[in-house]
């Protein structure tokens, strides 16, 4: 599998996260399984040093490091919010513009909770044909967000929450309308994408900023509904 490069240096290496890969290894993964670090280390030669987290059903930009002190200055701007993520999100109904801030689950099977804050601005709906249940002619919308925090599942969790499900999320969603949109456009993936990275170049101290062009399925998917 080929990650796409936006950029390298001595540092740091930026790249964009293909859907259905994890960002780094963990304990139920097969030992031959693929994930992010292991495949940018093969392609580079270089031990690769992971600074902040992407689900493993979320596609787009990521930064990782190339030393432990790079690292460490990475994730200390991660942790003082002092980077600017950028999501692109299709989601169920009209969410308009605003800001979640309900508290989010911090895991898998944890009834432990801890505060969290969505930004989210609407960037264009469609009314489709769908009706299922007591909703009828359900509408989507293509939907920036911003975290302003980075917990577990937050955006899938966030939107969820507030009637205004990921499509394709299939742990915290809408199923019906998971398999009507799978049905109707053939498509199988989270709607999830990071669009955006911001942060201090933690060697240079220069602004970065690089963008991920939306997936071609996110069009596909509101065009079919456009007709």
């Amino acid at each position: 599998m080929e990650i796409p490069i936006l950029y390298q240096d001595e540092h740091i290496i930026v790249v964009e996260k293909p859907i259905d890969l994890p960002v780094h290894k963990n304990d139920f993964m097969p030992n031959d399984a693929a994930y992010l670090t292991k495949l940018v280390g093969d392609m580079t030669g270089k031990w690769i040093y992971n600074v902040h987290r992407l689900d493993s059903k979320t596609s787009g930009v990521i930064v990782l490091a190339l030393s432990s002190e790079m690292a460490k200055e990475l994730t200390l701007q991660f942790e003082r919010k002092e980077v600017q993520k950028t999501y692109i999100a299709l989601v169920q109904g009209n969410p308009g513009t605003g800001t979640f801030d309900q508290k989010v689950l911090v895991k898998k099977k944890s009834k432990f909770k801890k505060p969290a804050v969505t930004h989210y601005k609407t960037l264009e709906t469609v009314e489709t044909n769908i009706s299922y249940k007591e909703k009828e002619n359900v509408a989507l919308s293509l939907v920036e967000v911003k975290p302003e925090t980075g917990r577990w599942h937050q955006l899938r969790q966030h939107f969820a929450k507030n009637q205004f499900d990921i499509v394709g999320d299939t742990h915290h969603g809408d199923f019906t309308l998971n398999k009507i949109i799978l049905a109707d456009t053939d498509v199988r993936r989270l709607f999830l994408h990071a669009q955006k990275l911001e942060f201090v170049h933690p060697a240079e101290g220069t602004k970065m900023v690089f963008e991920s062009k939306l997936p071609d399925e996110f069009q596909k998917v509101m065009e079919h509904y456009k007709k």
